[in-house]
């Protein structure tokens, strides 16, 4: 069995030991020489590239469109929209200068004093500021309307605590900003790509959502509503896994972006944003994974299948070529990525743990007497159950195979997350279950004050008042005053 394997923390000992550890040994990712920023590496990027293909697909499916706006944003933009600018001003990355110089006491080089920038750009957080002052040029009529952009891009938020995938200074995204005429295309746009995002979430990343709007005092800084989708990890914390938000006229106000309506009249547009980002690598990796390594969805695992050969000598490893090659030609025929692994540089074992490792959904194992019997060892990584199958027809029953990996990987997230959630009345009560994890059903009374009372004393926050399910009317566990539904509550990454 690999080292790498056999040293993997055990979640039931240190969860989050766990989670850094298998980012590195499955080789997604690594920490890199800048503070707070990761590298990631050729595999994690593959799935990071999946993710990204499909989404691309869902966009232009829904009417939009890919463009590409500036890294560097004037400061004087980001005062514009004041609720916006605070939301950010403490993440910021600031460029002062434009040019370096050899130090005159022989130390390197230095910052030019005199290459210094009239106006200070801002390494992009996020970039509404950016996009709207670029839409001030585009719109002049309702003609022009709705604008659907989408941007593949990073971003730079100074965090002090970091964690690869979840939380670091840069991370990579998209960012959806759409300008329409009417406030009711804006809330449809919005609710729309937060469908799209459920979507994705729970039939690629076989990650159940729930769908909500957010609290006031956690949506997005500039935003009327934040609608968002929260998943449940293992260890029964909440994660954040995209948001879309509806921005009103705020910041075509800012910027001054108005058009003729129908009318004939002046009208500020009406907007909206929305985003994933790399975060949902982390989704993946600790909704799913266990503690033999990665478990990947074949909807976005790089390699869905890998064929490893089992032979002594060189005779039967050609004839294990032989009758490999137009397996590996049906598989991929059928739009399955496959790798067959017959290098002899490992041993089979090796290669065993290794893939396992990497989450790697289906493994063929094939030897000289399967050959002879014509049939070939399967296993499946998501319950690690082996069985022999017919060498002949083998490529449909992968197909198949795959399928029903998908579909049991988020039946057993999704009852775990059933198992996590809880419906609790008093206070007294939700101190204790809260201590246990997992989502907590509750009735709040609205107020910013009984908010922050909650999350200061239990470290649990409104992940989301859920826009299906229960809207029974109650009353708020803290102060007894009228509640209109239940809201999910829940320690969070």
């Amino acid at each position: 069995m690999a080292k790498e394997l056999k040293d993997l923390t055990k979640r039931s000992e240190d969860y989050s030991k766990w989670y850094n550890e298998l980012v590195v040994k499955a080789d997604l990712a690594e920490q890199s020489a800048v503070r707070g920023c990761m590298v990631i590496k050729p595999y994690g990027y593959a799935i990071w590239e999946k993710m990204q293909r499909q989404l691309d697909t869902m966009f232009k499916e829904t009417g939009h469109q890919n463009a590409y706006f500036p890294l560097l944003i004037p400061k004087s933009f980001l005062c514009r929209e004041a609720e916006h600018v605070e939301g950010f001003a403490k993440e910021c990355a600031v460029v002062t200068h434009y040019r370096l110089k050899n130090d005159p006491d022989g130390n390197g080089v230095v910052v030019d004093p005199d290459a210094k920038l009239e106006e200070e750009l801002i390494i992009r957080p996020t970039s509404e500021t950016i996009i709207w002052n670029t839409y001030k040029n585009w719109i002049t009529s309702y003609r022009d309307l709705p604008i659907l952009c989408n941007q593949w891009a990073n971003v730079l938020r100074w965090e002090m605590r970091t964690r690869m995938f979840l939380r670091t200074a840069e991370f990579l995204w998209q960012e959806g900003h759409t300008a329409h005429a009417t406030r009711e295309e804006a809330e449809a746009e919005a609710r729309k790509m937060l469908e799209v995002y459920a979507d994705f979430a729970e039939k690629f990343m076989a990650v159940p959502v729930v769908k909500g709007v957010k609290s006031a005092n956690e949506r997005f800084a500039g935003a009327i509503d934040t609608y968002t989708i929260e998943a449940m990890m293992q260890d029964g914390k909440a994660l954040q896994s995209g948001t879309s938000h509806f921005l009103g006229q705020n910041f075509a106000k800012a910027f001054d972006v108005t058009f003729i309506n129908k009318e004939n009249k002046p009208e500020y547009v009406w907007a909206t944003s929305w985003g994933v980002s790399t975060r949902l690598m982390g989704a993946l990796i600790m909704t799913h994974s266990d503690d033999n390594g990665l478990v990947l969805p074949p909807h976005l695992a790089p390699i869905q299948v890998v064929i490893i050969p089992i032979y002594k000598n060189s005779e039967q490893i050609a004839e294990i070529d032989k009758a490999i090659e137009p397996i590996v030609n049906k598989l991929r025929a059928l739009g399955i990525s496959v790798k067959y692994d017959n290098a002899d540089n490992r041993r089979p074992g090796f290669k065993f743990a290794d893939y396992e490792l990497k989450g790697v959904p289906v493994r063929l194992a094939i030897g000289a007497r399967d050959l002879e019997n014509g049939t070939v060892e399967v296993m499946r990584r998501d319950t690690l159950e082996k069985q022999i199958e017919p060498l002949e027809g083998i490529e449909e029953f992968v197909k198949n195979l795959l399928e029903e990996i998908q579909e049991n990987i988020y039946k057993k997230a999704l009852a775990l997350r059933e198992s996590k959630t809880r419906t609790v009345d008093t206070y007294d009560e939700f101190k204790k279950e809260i201590e246990k994890g997992g989502f907590i059903l509750a009735h709040w009374d609205g107020t910013t004050e009984t908010e922050e009372k909650i999350k200061e004393e239990t470290k649990a926050t409104i992940r989301c008042i859920p826009l299906d399910g229960d809207k029974t009317p109650g009353v708020c566990m803290v102060t007894g005053k009228p509640s209109a539904q239940r809201v999910i509550f829940a320690r969070n990454y």
